[in-house]
């Protein structure tokens, strides 16, 4: 298995354990905090099987019904954590909420705090590895997983708030006030998952950062090329894809014009390493222009000319 693999699966272990004890600990001693953390676990259990599904079937080569590969699969993934996690937020507001209507239980602290900590260090530290997975592999599945991870960290840091303030002033209002302040969060935090999530599902382009530095590459002059025009990227999965059309002398042959475009594609790969290019070939010849369709949308990036891209 490649680290997002190895990722996924220890994330898995690790939320299955903590749902175990964090349900159990919060229906013995009563803690409506600790017990929505715990079923967000149980969500988190599921999310992390999905996201080791799915970076499984990202990694599935291209065939003949999916000539573009299975790097989607990713996205998808991310978007049903999103899900899971307002799913969650929801059902600890309605706990809480009830909770603040009906009337206090008590609430043993002890054992509540302890279950905490170990949730904190455990998520801590899956979490930094899955961090870790997704900025080496460039999984948005295992990247969504760890954010998902993380929230688990906050929301153990704010049920220990919550336990202290319920032993220090034995005002148990605190637990569901809390558990209210949580589910905001995590709503707010699938909100953020989903907006990335759904970004490369409608091929949005690549970081303008990146974008930058793939058109100071194509500014050198050394690759042969007379211009460049109708640059496009996008990010499907772990699998970045760029196209674009290339002006070259008329007259090269296409031996001559076959080394120019690897010679491109291989400066290309060394500021996006393992990028699908596609570059369409046009020769720099009066009237071809006209033939690229709306070129006015196209000649508002004035910094695609500086090499001359000649638009006759």
């Amino acid at each position: 298995m490649d680290i997002a693999s190895r990722a996924a699966v220890l994330s898995f272990g690790s939320n299955l354990l903590l749902m175990l004890m964090k349900v159990a600990i919060g229906l013995a001693f009563g803690s409506v905090a600790l017990l929505g953390d715990g079923v967000d676990s149980a969500e988190d259990v599921f999310a992390s099987g999905l996201a080791f599904f799915t970076v499984r079937l990202a990694l599935q080569p291209a065939d003949e019904t999916h000539p573009y590969g299975h790097g989607k699969a990713e996205s998808l993934a991310a978007l049903s954590q999103a899900a899971l996690i307002a799913g969650g937020g929801a059902f600890v507001a309605i706990a809480a909420v009830r909770r603040l209507i009906t009337h206090d239980v008590e609430i043993a602290v002890g054992p509540s705090l302890a279950a905490t900590g170990v949730t904190v260090a455990a998520n801590l530290g899956v979490a930094g590895y899955a961090f870790r997975a997704a900025r080496i592999s460039g999984s948005v599945a295992i990247a969504a997983d760890a954010r998902h991870l993380l929230t688990n960290v906050v929301q153990a840091g704010a049920i220990a708030v919550a336990l202290v303030l319920v032993g220090v002033t034995g005002k148990h209002a605190f637990d569901p006030a809390v558990a209210l302040l949580l589910a905001a969060y995590l709503g707010w935090t699938a909100y953020g998952i989903a907006r990335t999530a759904l970004r490369e599902l409608v091929d949005t382009a690549l970081p303008e950062a990146t974008v930058e530095a793939l058109r100071a590459c194509l500014a050198h002059e050394s690759h042969g090329m007379r211009g460049y025009h109708r640059l496009r990227t996008r990010k499907s999965g772990r699998q970045r894809h760029i196209d674009l059309h290339v002006l070259v002398d008329p007259q090269l042959t296409v031996s001559e014009a076959h080394a120019l475009v690897e010679d491109l594609e291989g400066d290309i790969h060394r500021i996006i390493p393992g990028a699908v290019i596609t570059i369409h070939l046009d020769p720099d010849e009066p009237g071809i222009m006209d033939s690229c369709g709306d070129e006015d949308a196209w000649a508002e990036h004035e910094h695609e000319r500086g090499l001359g891209l000649h638009i006759h």
